[in-house]
């Protein structure tokens, strides 16, 4: 793996594991430290960090990680709720079966994942939600569209929606996924594009209490 690569990732979970929270300061040093590498893969890290909206940076200073405010996150929703359900769209007419087999063994976890809520479920149910929207990037076909979501669904995982969700969110959220499966299953474009907008725009609705 490059340096700088490595050095990205060690930050970016960081981040998303909330070593990092909304507001603290990463150095050179910090990436230097997190990763093994040296300074000058480390501050390519921020820089790459920083294309992305993850942080903001100031030369010399380092890093500060992003800080969402209600606008921000209202906005982040909008612009998914428009971009994913074009994707979901996209995957009904092109998914391939291997790929709609994936997405359906992860929604059946989510489901089950929502409905025991065992200890720890939460991490489990935010780490499903991620590979499922991730998977279903991979299934519209569409490079492009994949690198427009990376950073709209990476800000989603630092927000830890999930953590503000009550356990009838909890459930709703899954049996979308579970649907939107259903959907790509009968090739139905309109239908998986519909499902994908009102499960994103149930997730900014539960942001707002």
């Amino acid at each position: 793996m490059r340096a700088v690569e490595k050095a990205y990732r060690a930050v970016k979970v960081g981040i998303f594991a909330g070593r990092y929270p909304p507001g603290s300061r990463i150095t050179e040093q910090d990436a230097v430290e997190a990763s093994g590498v040296s300074r000058t893969p480390a501050r390519e890290a921020l820089r790459r960090l920083h294309a992305e909206g993850l942080v903001d940076l100031t030369p010399n200073q380092g890093a500060v990680v992003i800080e969402w405010s209600a606008a921000d996150s209202d906005e982040i929703f909008d612009l998914r709720a428009l971009l994913e359900s074009y994707g979901a769209a996209r995957a009904a007419q092109v998914a391939t079966n291997e790929q709609l087999r994936m997405l359906d063994t992860l929604a059946a976890q989510q489901q089950r994942e929502a409905h025991e809520r065992s200890d720890g479920h939460l991490e489990r149910i935010a780490t499903l939600n991620s590979r499922f929207h991730h998977a279903l990037q991979d299934a519209s076909a569409s490079p492009r569209l994949r690198r427009i979501l990376e950073a709209l669904l990476d800000a989603s995982l630092i927000m830890k929606t999930f953590h503000r969700y009550t356990p009838e969110d909890l459930e709703r959220s899954a049996s979308h996924h579970v649907e939107l499966v259903e959907a790509l299953t009968k090739r139905d474009a309109d239908w998986a594009a519909s499902v994908m907008r009102s499960h994103v725009l149930a997730a900014k609705r539960s942001l707002r209490r």
